[in-house]
């Protein structure tokens, strides 16, 4: 099993898991194409993807962008959907209803676009990998946006391995990880947070990005398994 001559898109591949997702699949041989709404960013993550990536700008909330995209992008081997705004940790009783909505917009209804508009470019034993996180599980006092959302993403995971198969449908469930979707929580609290994790976690550290995209690696090689949810928390669900 190699990703050795597949293409591999990757949306949300400019920064965090995505771009150590490309990254990997490119050191495996794949081909990679990224896409995201900056061209600053794309740009940027190109310079260090080897010669032959391909990077585009489209924005995952507007649907009629999605469908354009993957109509001219031809056809490829996986579909990996990392893409996902800063986490939204606010209270029930603060939080504005539109900005509950605008997290599902690039963190569900971009994955969903993506796979509705996308499916049909997936190669014979090609596969979709999206991204959910711990929180679908175990949330937090004002996780209610965040873990509706992924929670959703895991049910969707389910549904389209079975209305798309034979096309592998999976989602990782990553735990905490240091990326930059934790850049709105003030510096100190994050230091402390990581702090605190790395002291109860089983691994005794917090993730890093590279290690969680070698769950992505996996589950594009691994050809019998589909419709799961696959942890990757450092031993967090056991304490």
């Amino acid at each position: 099993m190699s990703l050795k001559d597949k293409r591999v898109v990757v949306l949300g591949g400019t920064s965090g898991i995505g771009f150590a997702v490309a990254a990997a699949a490119a050191r495996e041989g794949a081909r990679v194409v990224i896409g995201s709404s900056r061209r600053q960013r794309v740009d940027a993550a190109l310079s260090e993807l080897p010669d032959g990536s391909e990077g585009h700008v489209v924005d995952l909330t507007d649907h009629g962008a999605v469908e354009r995209f993957f109509n001219e992008l031809g056809a490829y081997d996986h579909l990996v959907y990392t893409a996902g705004e800063p986490l939204l940790l606010r209270s029930l009783a603060t939080i504005d209803l539109s900005e509950a909505r605008r997290f599902f917009e690039t963190r569900y209804w971009g994955a969903y676009a993506a796979a509705k508009f996308g499916s049909a470019g997936v190669r014979p034993g090609g596969s979709i990998v999206l991204t959910s996180g711990t929180a679908s599980q175990r949330p937090g006092p004002g996780w209610s946006a965040v873990a509706g959302a992924l929670a959703a993403m895991e049910g969707l995971c389910r549904a389209l391995a079975i209305e798309l198969a034979p096309i592998r449908v999976n989602v990782v469930t990553p735990g905490l990880v240091r990326t930059e979707l934790w850049r709105e929580m003030d510096e100190l609290e994050r230091d402390q947070l990581y702090k605190g994790a790395s002291e109860n976690l089983l691994v005794r550290h917090v993730g890093e990005v590279h290690e969680i995209a070698q769950t992505y690696i996996y589950l594009m090689n691994q050809t019998y398994v589909t419709g799961q949810t696959m942890i990757t928390d450092g031993g967090a669900s056991l304490v």
